[in-house]
C-alpha cells in the first residue's frame, strides 16, 4: 500500500517490537499537517524579525534580551499567523481522517507551535470540523515548552488519560518526530507527497498523505470485540502465502472447515471454534457450533477435542461440571470426546471453551463453496436469530424484565437453545443427500449480514438478498426492539444458508418442511465477484447493513451478564415452541 512505511502492515515483514504497540490517541501538528502546507512563509517571517536563516523562529524570539523587543516580535508573528490562517485550507483527507478516528473510538488532539487564535481561525475554514471535535488543543500559548520539547505531548497524554506510549504524534516537520520520540510516543512523519522538508529523525511511520493514516489505525488501534473483520482476515491470510496443495479446503474468508485427503476416497474435515460469550450451557454451545460447521461440508461429525480455560478462583467441582456437560453434549451428537487440555489461568475472566470437531466424508460428497454458481437460489432455514435470542435471555433476564418482557417470554427465549435449537445438523444432512446443493454456510457471529458476505467471498459470486423474505422470530424481534439491536447482525447459529440449483429450490424447501424445518428462499446468486446486494419487495436496490462487531458483543460491552449458570439444557423439560415468525420488515 503506497506511502506507508517502514513498519506498516503493507510490508512483508513487521518490526516485532513495533508490532506490540497500541494506539489509543492521535495528536496532530496543525500548520502543514491538518492544513495545507505553505500557508506560512517562514523565510518572509525570518526576514521581518531579523532571524538568521535556518534558525527556529520561536526560539529566536524567546532568546531576545529586551522584553519590549520580544513582545513586538511575538505581535508581528501573530499577525503573520493570523493572516495565513485566514487564507489556509484543510489538508487533503484531514476531515475524513478525523471523523474516521472518532468512529473508531480514538481520542484526537492538536499540539502546535502556532498560537491558539491562529488555530481557531484556520478551523473556521473546515466544513465538518470545529475546535470541540478535539479532546485537547495545545498551542504555544500554553505553559509548556514547544516542540521539539516533549512537555506538551506528555501534558496532552495526561489530559487524554492515555499512556503516552499509546499516543501517535503526526507532523510534517522534524520537531514533531523529535518531540514524540522524547516523550516516548509513536511518531508518524507526513511528507505531503514530497513537499515537506526531509525528516532526519527516523519516525515509526512515514505517510505520503493523511489518508494513509487509516492503514496504520487498522493495524494498531484497539479492535472491537468479536471475531476479526473479513477485510483484515483476508489481508493477513494473503500474507501467509499459498496454502498447501494437498488441502481440499484451505484457509479463507468464509471457509469454516479444512478438508484433508486420507487414504482412498475418504476426506477428513476438521473445525475449531471457541465459545467466549455464552457462559450458560457453554459446553453445549461449543459442541453444537463446531458440529454445525462440519455438517456444512457434507461430512459426518465423529470426534471432539476441547481446550478448557478457567479463571483464577475456579473450583474443581465447576471444572468437573463442564467436563460432564461436554461429554453429554458429545454423546448426544454421536461424537467421541477423545482429548484436549484443561487449565486455570489469569488470561481469562470467565470460562472459555475451545472445541475442535473432526469428521469424514467421501470425496465425491464433499461440498465446497467454490462450486457456487450464477442462478443458484439461497435458502434460509428456521428464522433469525436463534442463538442470539437464547444467549440474551440467559445472560440478561433482569434487564429484559425491567424493559417489560414477561417471565414466560424470557423462559421461552432461553429455551431457543433446544427448540428451535442451534443445531443445523439435521437440515444440512437432508440438503446434502439431495445432491443439488452447491454450498452451505452456518450463520454464526456477525449474523446473517456477515454470513452472506462470507458465503459470497468464499464462493466467488455476488449475492442478492430480498429483505422482505427474511424471517425473524417474534420473540427475537421483541428483544431486538427493547435492546436496540438489529437481528441481521445478531449471532444466529441454528439457521443454515443453503445454496442449491435453481430447479431444486422448491423441492428442497418442501423436503425440509416435511421434516419439520421451516425454510424460505431469500435470494439468488449473481455473477462473479464478492458482495451482497439487498433488494426490497419490489426488487428495488436497498442498503445491505454491515456490522463492525456482532450485536451481542456490543451488548456485552454495555451490560454485564447477570448469571453464570452452567447447567446443561434438558430437552425433556422444555415446552414446544410455536415457531411463529415475521418477515424482517415487520419484526
Amino acid at each position: 500500500m503506497r506511502g506507508v512505511g517502514p513498519h506498516s502492515y503493507s510490508q512483508p515483514m513487521m518490526d516485532r517490537q513495533n508490532s506490540t504497540k497500541l494506539i489509543r490517541a492521535v495528536l496532530f501538528d496543525f500548520d502543514g499537517t491538518l492544513t495545507e502546507p505553505g500557508s506560512l512563509d517562514f523565510n518572509v517571517i525570518r526576514n521581518a524579525l531579523g532571524c538568521p536563516e535556518g534558525s527556529p523562529v520561536l526560539e529566536f524570539i524567546r532568546g531576545m534580551v529586551s522584553p519590549a523587543e520580544r513582545a513586538e516580535a511575538f505581535h508581528l508573528l501573530n499577525q503573520f499567523e493570523t493572516e495565513a490562517a485566514r487564507q489556509s485550507h484543510p489538508n487533503a483527507g484531514a476531515e475524513e481522517v478525523i471523523e474516521f478516528l472518532r468512529t473508531r473510538g480514538l481520542k484526537v488532539g492538536i499540539i502546535s507551535r502556532n498560537s491558539l487564535d491562529s488555530i481557531q481561525t484556520a478551523l473556521k475554514n473546515f466544513e465538518r470540523l470545529q475546535p470541540s471535535d478535539f479532546s485537547v488543543i495545545l498551542s504555544r500559548d500554553d505553559p509548556f515548552s514547544p516542540k521539539p520539547s516533549p512537555e506538551g505531548i506528555l501534558a496532552a497524554a495526561g489530559i487524554l488519560k492515555v499512556p503516552v506510549a499509546q499516543v501517535l504524534v503526526i507532523g510534517d516537520f522534524v520537531f514533531d518526530v523529535e518531540a514524540g520520540h522524547k516523550a516516548g510516543a509513536l511518531t508518524a512523519f507526513l511528507t505531503n507527497r514530497g513537499s515537506s522538508q526531509p525528516c532526519v529523525c527516523p519516525a515509526d511511520f512515514t505517510l505520503d498523505q493523511l489518508g494513509d493514516l487509516k492503514e496504520i489505525i487498522h493495524l494498531f488501534a484497539p479492535l472491537p470485540p468479536g471475531k476479526l473483520s473479513n477485510d483484515l482476515l483476508g489481508s493477513f491470510l494473503a500474507e501467509l502465502g499459498p496454502a498447501d496443495p494437498s488441502l481440499l479446503l484451505a484457509p479463507g474468508v468464509g471457509e469454516d472447515v479444512a478438508a484433508i485427503p486420507l487414504a482412498g476416497e475418504e476426506i477428513l474435515v476438521i473445525k475449531s471454534d471457541p465459545i467466549t460469550f455464552a457462559t450458560n450451557a457453554a459446553a453445549y454451545y461449543a459442541v453444537t457450533v463446531n458440529v454445525n460447521d462440519i455438517a456444512t461440508s457434507g461430512a459426518m461429525p465423529r470426534w471432539l477435542l476441547a481446550s478448557l480455560l478457567f479463571p483464577i478462583g475456579t473450583n474443581a467441582a465447576q471444572i468437573r461440571g463442564v467436563m460432564q456437560e461436554l461429554e453429554q453434549a458429545a454423546r448426544a451428537q454421536s461424537l467421541i470426546l477423545c482429548g484436549g487440555h484443561t487449565e486455570i489461568t489469569d488470561a481469562v475472566t470467565r470460562p472459555v471453551i475451545v472445541a475442535q470437531v473432526a469428521g469424514t466424508v467421501a470425496r465425491r460428497h464433499l461440498i465446497k463453496k467454490k462450486t457456487l454458481g450464477e442462478g443458484d437460489r439461497i435458502l434460509l432455514t428456521k428464522a433469525l436469530a436463534v442463538e442470539g435470542t437464547s444467549i440474551i435471555a440467559r445472560e440478561f433476564p433482569d434487564r429484559l424484565r425491567q424493559l417489560g418482557m414477561e417471565a414466560g417470554e424470557i423462559e421461552s427465549c432461553r429455551n431457543f437453545l433446544i427448540d428451535p435449537g442451534i443445531s443445523v445438523l439435521k437440515e444440512a444432512q437432508i440438503a446434502a443427500r439431495t445432491g443439488k446443493v452447491t454450498a452451505m454456510h452456518d450463520i454464526t457471529e456477525g449474523g446473517l449480514s456477515t454470513a452472506l458476505q462470507e458465503l459470497s467471498c468464499a464462493g466467488g459470486h455476488r449475492i442478492r438478498a430480498y429483505l422482505n423474505r427474511i424471517p425473524v422470530y417474534q420473540e427475537t424481534g421483541k428483544i431486538c426492539r427493547l435492546l436496540h439491536l438489529s437481528p441481521l447482525g445478531l449471532i444466529a447459529s441454528g439457521s443454515l444458508l443453503i445454496a442449491c440449483e435453481s430447479a431444486a429450490a422448491d423441492g428442497l424447501i418442501a423436503v425440509l418442511q416435511a421434516a419439520g424445518i421451516d425454510a424460505v428462499c431469500l435470494g439468488e446468486v449473481l455473477g462473479q465477484g464478492a458482495g451482497v446486494e439487498a433488494a426490497d419487495a419490489c426488487g428495488n436496490p436497498a442498503p445491505w447493513p454491515q456490522f463492525d462487531t456482532d450485536e451481542i458483543a456490543r451488548l456485552f460491552s454495555d451490560l454485564r451478564p447477570q448469571t453464570s449458570d452452567l447447567t446443561p439444557p434438558t430437552s425433556d423439560l422444555l415446552p414446544p415452541k410455536s415457531g411463529a415468525v415475521r418477515p424482517l420488515c415487520e419484526a
